[in-house]
């Protein structure tokens, strides 16, 4: 297999034209291709971040900080030493000024590539610095406030939906009839 980045050079035009096909009179030749052709790709991008460290944001909100071993070409991510981060916001807790954070040891960590929403590398020299804003706090106090915090949102949710649906606008499965 060939090992390309996305910083190589495209690969240059032969004699003629494109395909080896000898321009048309009167047409000036097309401009050379600007980006090389494994840039369309999505998994082809995650050859620069291999054996590197990521935080990856999943679709159900869960955010993952670990490195990337393999990958496929469905974007299917394998993440060893993977720590799945948990976050509280500043004011979910009485007199809480400042947010919380914890981190639950997953090892390796299979990602199907559908579910990623956001991926970044993270900077080495800041790894070991908090989230600013955050304080490093118990497991047990952040799974107890972000269940309560999801709880809440769901209730603040359920209600905005009800109140949309007297005022005529439908929520999802609602404007579906049951047979």
């Amino acid at each position: 297999m060939e090992n390309l980045t996305i910083s190589d050079p495209p690969p240059p035009l032969q004699q003629g034209g494109p395909g080896g096909v000898p321009p048309v009179l009167g047409r000036p030749p097309p401009p050379p291709q600007q980006l090389p052709a494994q840039m369309f790709t999505t998994a082809a991008q995650l050859l620069d971040l291999t054996d590197k460290k990521l935080m990856v944001a999943l679709r159900d909100g869960r955010k993952l900080l670990g490195i990337l071993r393999s990958w496929d070409q469905f974007a299917n991510l394998v993440l060893q030493s993977t720590k799945e981060r948990i976050f509280v916001p500043p004011g979910t807790a009485p007199n809480q000024t400042r947010g919380l954070y914890a981190d639950i040891d997953r090892g390796l960590f299979l990602v199907r590539g559908e579910n990623v929403l956001l991926m970044g590398e993270i900077d080495l020299d800041k790894d070991d610095d908090p989230p600013p804003g955050y304080d490093l706090a118990d497991l047990e106090l952040v799974q107890s406030l972000a269940k309560r915090r999801k709880q809440q949102d769901k209730a603040k949710e359920k209600k905005k939906i009800k109140m949309l649906a007297t005022e005529g606008f439908e929520g999802e499965n609602l404007g579906e009839i049951l047979l």
